[in-house]
């Protein structure tokens, strides 16, 4: 008895592991739907091997009229020397004078601002406003006309504005120089703000404005002139909080030596911050951290021109810091630049490109935002009687700032010739300054396709392409896309299309 039940609990042991491994067999073998039904493409994804010129961020050259377009001069995009450095720069930038935009109280002239930022757009490229009430850049000697170095208009003075003679440092020429805190000169300052505000504060050829009401070149110091003097804090908040009335769409910046109390109180305006003495002096780029942490873009200058740091001694105090490649890295890096002046020099960065053309392109990646598509997949399932594409991807920023501006991310099927099929589900908005840098996001675009209709994904010479614009409007209207990915396959039309 002991021994048939023995005999048949092996048995029947043994039938139930069978039975067991033939059902786990039938699940291998017999399709599950789910499993069957999807399929995935993974895409290889490549960087961009070049120079990966942005808008919104990078480096700039000195543009200081449309002249430098005209193939005449010589270091300009279309010039004799063939200066490749233009190939970085996504802005122009320079300086205006007060006393030519403001010829006489209540009249503007705008003409010559406005022939620069139109030739600038035409060649993809905003404009950085600076407008000077002062430099004594071109004080040359006790004669020199107080009009080629004081650029405040001289209709204030003959309404009352007080100025007095001030003795420049190192030369001892004697020179005249705003009062910096006379009423009348503060009231037309106002104005002319307020004229400025209602002509360009949202003008999309306008990357920002610096707010340089006082001191040498608007900087907001005086070191130079011996016997002048900035306005009291008072003053300068107040100004400041104007502009920031005035001014709600165009960022603003903080120039140089606006520091301590006016710094902290700029930032809690979302103005942000400057500094032109990057690399010559140290801890410059320390002093933008600030503005980064507040999530607002920094902007910076060399101390000098390229040639001229390379000159430096290095001795520090009663010197400068001369410029290196490690000191350049370093200074975009610690103060997470999102603009940089590439060189300010009358050459136009020629020198400085020829010599350090690799390390320049390979920075073009690194300052301000950088977007790189780290991994791409396709799935196709299918969902009740329709067949679904869906897109997924993952995005990095991979430079040193955030995103200042708003972004829309699209996904398409295009054919060889990048001309558009299908949309794949919806535009994403990417709000600016929420993609922070380092960061990585993922994204998800689903294309439905109905039941008695081809897949698209699987026709002979389609792809799928991703596209990043400014607008909404630029997509739906038919625009190419102004940002690109910092990814190989981009295609002329500035669309990636993945491989």
């Amino acid at each position: 008895m002991n021994l048939k039940f023995s005999v048949f609990s092996v048995i029947f042991f043994i039938s139930i592991i069978c039975l067991f491994s033939f059902c786990n067999k039938e699940d291998e073998i017999l399709p599950n739907k789910s499993k069957s039904d999807t399929s995935k493409i993974t895409y290889t994804l490549k960087p961009f091997d070049g120079p990966l010129a942005n808008p919104h961020k990078g480096f700039t050259l000195l543009t200081e009229g449309s002249w430098n377009f005209v193939p005449e001069f010589k270091y300009g995009p279309y010039g004799s020397l063939g200066n490749k450095a233009w190939d970085l720069i996504t802005y122009g930038s320079g300086y205006q004078q007060w006393n030519k935009l403001n010829p006489e109280k209540d009249v503007y002239d705008w003409s010559e601002l406005d022939e620069l930022l139109n030739v600038l757009n035409e060649h993809g490229m905003g404009y950085a406003l600076r407008v000077f009430p002062y430099t004594p850049s071109f004080i040359t000697s006790n004669d020199t006309p107080t009009e080629e170095y004081d650029w405040t208009p001289k209709w204030i003075y003959d309404n009352g504005a007080k100025k007095i003679k001030a003795k420049l440092e190192g030369s001892g020429y004697i020179a005249q120089v705003p009062v910096w805190d006379d009423p009348i000169y503060l009231t037309a300052a106002k104005n002319f703000a307020k004229a400025l505000a209602e002509k360009y504060d949202g003008d999309p050829r306008i990357e920002y404005i610096d707010i340089r009401t006082f001191g040498e070149w608007g900087e907001w110091h005086t070191s130079h002139l011996e016997g002048s003097e900035m306005p009291s804090l008072k003053i300068q908040k107040d100004m400041v909080e104007y502009y920031a009335s005035l001014f709600k769409k165009t960022q603003l910046v903080l120039t140089s030596d606006g520091y301590g109390d006016i710094y902290t109180f700029a930032l809690s305006l979302g103005i942000t911050k400057r500094d032109d003495g990057f690399i010559g002096i140290p801890g410059t780029a320390d002093s933008l951290v600030r503005a980064y942490k507040a999530n607002l873009p920094t902007i910076a200058e060399n101390l000098g021109g390229y040639t001229t740091m390379l000159t430096y001694n290095d001795i520090i105090p009663g010197g400068y810091l001369k410029w290196t490649p490690q000191r350049w890295v370093d200074a975009i890096k610690t103060a997470h630049l999102t603009y940089y002046v590439l060189d300010q020099d009358s050459d136009c960065g020629y020198i400085f490109y020829k010599e350090n053309k690799a390390l320049a392109d390979s920075m073009t990646h690194v300052i301000g935002y950088n977007f790189t598509v780290s991994n791409a997949e396709l799935l196709t399932f299918k969902d009740d009687n329709n067949t679904i594409d869906q897109l997924n991807i993952t995005v990095k920023n991979s430079g040193v700032a955030p995103c200042f501006f708003d972004v829309y991310m699209v996904a398409e099927f295009i054919d060889n010739s990048g001309k558009t099929i299908a949309q794949i589900g919806k535009i994403i908005l990417i709000e600016k300054g929420t993609f922070k840098d380092g960061s990585s996001k993922d994204f998800s675009f689903s294309y439905t396709i109905p039941s008695d209709q081809e897949n698209i994904a699987i026709q002979q010479g389609v792809n799928v392409a991703l596209s990043l614009y400014e607008s909404e409007d630029a997509y739906k209207n038919g625009k190419n896309p102004t940002v690109r990915f910092d990814n190989d396959g981009i295609l002329e039309n500035k669309k990636l299309i993945l491989k």
